[in-house]
Order: C-alpha cells, then structure tokens, then sequence
C-alpha cells in the first residue's frame, strides 16, 4: 500500500517491451544506472520469475531487490477471465492465485490481470461478460488480501471504456482488487478525461502505466496533474510497446527526467 507521508508518486518500468529482453541482473542494473525506481516484471519475458520457480530460485529473486534500490512493484500476469469456457476461467482462477503466491514470494506488491474481451457476437450480452469477470476477481480478492497482495486489474481491450471498468470493478467488491489505469484511448471519450479518471480513481491501486511521457498521442501532463491533485502517490510505470530504442539507457533517463519535472510542477 502506498507510503504514509508520501504525497507524490514514483516512476518506474513495465517490461513490455522496453527491457523484455533482458535477464533481471541486467534489467536490475539498467535501472539503476537510468534512476528508475522501480520494475513490474511482465510474464513470458527473458527475465524469468515465473510461478515456476523454486523455493531457492524465488528467495534469490528476492535478494537481488533486496541488495539494490529498485523496488519491485509487481508481476504483470497475462491472465484475463472473459472466456465463454468454464474450464478456461477456472484455469486463469488457479494461474493468478499461483501469482500472487510467487509474488508474495519474491517480494512485490501485487498481480496484474486483464479484463478482456466481450463476446456479443456469440451470443453473451455485455453486461453478462463483465459480471463474470468481477465474479472471478471477487472469488480473488480474499487471496489477495490474505497474501498481502493487491489484485491489479489493468485496463484493457474492450473492457477499457469507463463504464465497463466500474462494472467489473462494482462487481467484484472487494479491497484487494485495485483497478490499475493504462492511458487507452476511451480514457479521452465523453466526458472527457478528468471525469472518467474522477469516476475510477476510488478504485485506482499501487500502479499506474503510463505511455512514455513525450507522446504526441495521450495528454500524459494533464494525467499526471489529475495524479497530483488527488493526491495519488503509488507507482507510476512506463509501459512503451514497438520497437526498443536503440540506447536504451539514454531514453530511461530522459523519461526519468521528463517525469521528475512533470511531478515537481506547481
């Protein structure tokens, strides 16, 4: 949960993609050199903390934060529970518990899932998909919450658009389960930015992902400023898809830069 006194928040990285690439001493330095405090580590990824690690193997993931000041925020799961097949749900169901448990394990905060996609062409009403995927994250949440864990719901696909998002969210009632904001496009929609993030912000939890802050295409300074006046003071993580910057290092440290300014404006 967020620090007491902090009234800012901090930046860091989701790997996908900038850093997918590379294994976690080598992400853990690039980090640190850029000033980036911390890292949500995306499943799938060359780094490799995986609900397949052993004892040993997450005790030695842990250490590694532990011996550096970049924090570990959290796993991003590639888990989503829309699925018109029980047996799918019930896989996704026993796939996030196992990552919370490695998350509880090598030291971070929480999970990230996907809501994801509807399916009014085979037939299931809106309404119906969204209500399954709250149930999903209600059934969650008491886990979450007994591992010391948020359950981070990350805006996405044709859940994305506000409305949909506090359904879910209104659905599962639970406090461990945290809406994490992702900078999609129906963020812009009527009535406007301030209003959908003022609707969702009671939800929001630890991270926020951010595209990288010089884009032409997401009003990020006015996100941060909505950030700032509600005082939110969790993470929030660059999350930049396409082709990796050919320095990488140099690009972080601009972001890292551009965000300490954005933050400190009055």
């Amino acid at each position: 949960m967020p620090a007491i006194g902090r009234v800012q928040p901090r930046f860091g990285l989701v790997t996908y993609m900038w850093g997918a690439g590379l294994e976690l001493p080598a992400l853990i330095a690039l980090l640190e050199r850029t000033g980036l405090e911390g890292v949500e580590l995306r499943t799938t990824h060359r780094h490799g903390v995986e609900p397949a690690l052993n004892q040993a193997q997450r005790a030695e993931v842990r250490a590694r934060f532990a011996d550096s000041p970049v924090t570990l925020v959290g796993l991003g799961s590639n888990e989503r529970f829309d699925s018109l097949s029980p047996t799918e749900v019930g896989k996704a169901v026993a796939a996030t518990t196992r990552f919370l448990q490695l998350s509880k394990d090598v030291g971070a905060s929480g999970v990230k899932v996907k809501p994801d996609a509807l399916h009014v062409k085979e037939g299931v009403a809106v309404e119906a998909t969204l209500d399954q995927i709250g149930a999903c994250l209600r059934a969650l949440g008491p886990i979450a919450r007994d591992l010391g864990q948020e359950l981070r719901l990350e805006a996405h696909g044709q859940c994305a658009p506000t409305a949909r998002l506090a359904h879910i969210l209104e659905a599962a009632d639970h406090p461990a389960v945290r809406l994490c904001w992702n900078c999609n496009a129906p963020d812009l929609a009527e009535p406007g930015l301030a209003k959908n993030f003022a609707r969702l912000r009671p939800w929001f939890g630890d991270t926020l992902h951010t595209r990288r802050l010089d884009t032409d295409d997401y009003p990020v300074r006015d996100l941060i400023e909505l950030c700032k006046s509600s005082h939110y003071d969790g993470w929030v993580l660059l999350e930049q898809g396409g082709q990796v910057p050919s320095d990488l290092d140099a690009t972080l440290r601009d972001q890292n830069e551009r965000f300490a300014s954005l933050v400190g404006d009055e």
